[in-house]
């Protein structure tokens, strides 16, 4: 299979040029002002063609959920909002705290051939909160141990945790929460976790990524610990910066717009690694009894690319650094960049399309979004993975 896309401006983290690109079976072959014969001609006329977009935190509710998402559904949901490698959370059921369930994420993601999926691994057997003693039999290609869905409240637990991670040079996602406080403020809920954890990674030298921060203290406290030389790398939602004040269900919750202005200068100034989706796929019953969550990977690009890009708040490039590049580094993935030689995994975009965002037009099993009937710019048309056209508009 070869492809050959023309005319088109091609954009990473360190590149901005109109030229064209040439694939043959999963690679990037040649760039520049090309005229090979190829199975299929692109026009990419107006169009941007960047790296395809990596999302550190997903829910794909599969095993045990699969009335809100399955495997194959949530892929090809990623497919459509331009992403090719997504990191599964590990609160399905059964959990992802042994060998045999985490190996069968892999592997029927694999025989899916869609996109790239990546699993964590619970930190604590069941999710108690306690027990570690399961670690001692963690599967060779784990990269993360998250509990997320759950914070970790024990100080004991979450420093033997992080010394164990570290011994087994892995890192782990924390979901910033104290759940006693949840009831009562979740604003000190979240930043009383966050800045626990930053401490103690600190102390301990463990490999730390915080998970869906929302607040100005949270990410005061990550800014921080980088400074100090804390091991710590931190992701936002789109709706973190996108939206304040709102009565949607959402945890952490939909916060203040003083918060998404720390959230925003975080990006600005380099404090935010990633901009992850936490994609969350509930059925219409769920949110009807105060599930928390929405989903996220078909709209994350448009959001993000409308709220920073246009704004003039960030350049693309930086937006591609935030959604390819800098996940694809904390995952351990070799992905961010167009280059000859790379795997072709690339999306097609027009950025000055603007559209009215459908939540009955979605790819995913469940449709719960805040965005439905948001009006915004950048469409996804292409998203191509190991070089094969894999979602087309």
């Amino acid at each position: 299979m070869s492809l050959l896309i023309k005319n088109v401006r091609i954009i990473d983290y360190k590149t901005d040029m109109c030229c064209d690109l040439y694939i043959e079976k999963d690679q990037i072959k040649d760039i520049g002002n090309l005229s090979y014969k190829a199975d299929e001609i692109i026009d990419g006329s107006d169009k941007v063609l960047m790296p395809s977009f990596v999302d550190t935190h997903v829910h794909f509710r599969d095993p045990g959920f699969l009335y809100k998402e399955t495997l194959e559904t949530g892929s090809r949901a990623a497919l459509c909002g331009g992403y090719t490698s997504v990191n599964l959370m590990g609160n399905t059921n059964p959990i992802v705290d042994s060998p045999g369930v985490y190996e069968d994420i892999i592997c029927r993601g694999k025989n899916l051939n869609l996109i790239d999926i990546h699993s964590v691994y619970a930190v604590t057997k069941g999710f108690d909160g306690h027990t570690l003693d399961h670690l001692n039999d963690l599967p060779e290609s784990v990269r993360f141990l998250s509990d997320d869905g759950k914070g970790i409240l024990s100080n004991y637990t979450m420093f033997h945790a992080m010394n164990k991670a570290k011994e087994l040079g892995v890192g782990i996602m924390v979901h910033a929460e104290d759940p006693n406080l949840s009831p009562l403020d979740y604003r000190i809920a979240e930043d009383i976790i966050t800045i626990r954890d930053i401490y103690l990674a600190e102390q301990t030298g463990a490999r730390l990524h915080m998970s869906h921060v929302s607040t100005v203290d949270s990410i005061d406290a990550v800014r921080h610990g980088k400074i100090k030389g804390a091991n710590v790398t931190c992701e936002v939602t789109p709706h973190h910066l996108s939206l304040w004040d709102i009565n949607y269900r959402v945890n952490p919750p939909i916060r203040t717009k003083k918060d998404v202005k720390a959230v925003i200068r975080g990006i600005q100034d380099g404090t935010v690694d990633c901009i992850a989706t936490d994609h969350a796929p509930h059925s219409q019953e769920d949110k009807a009894k105060g599930a928390p969550g929405m989903v996220g990977l078909e709209t994350a690009f448009a959001v993000c690319y409308t709220n920073l890009v246009k704004t003039g708040r960030i350049g693309l490039k930086k937006l591609s650094k935030l959604m390819s590049k800098n996940p694809a580094d904390i995952l351990g993935i070799d992905h961010g960049a167009i280059e000859i030689g790379k795997k072709a995994d690339l999306v097609l975009v027009d950025i000055e399309k603007e559209y009215t965002i459908n939540k009955n037009e979605l790819m995913s099993k469940s449709n719960n979004t805040p965005f439905d009937g948001a009006k915004v710019y950048g469409r996804v048309e292409m998203t191509i993975y190991k070089g094969e056209v894999k979602y087309r508009r």
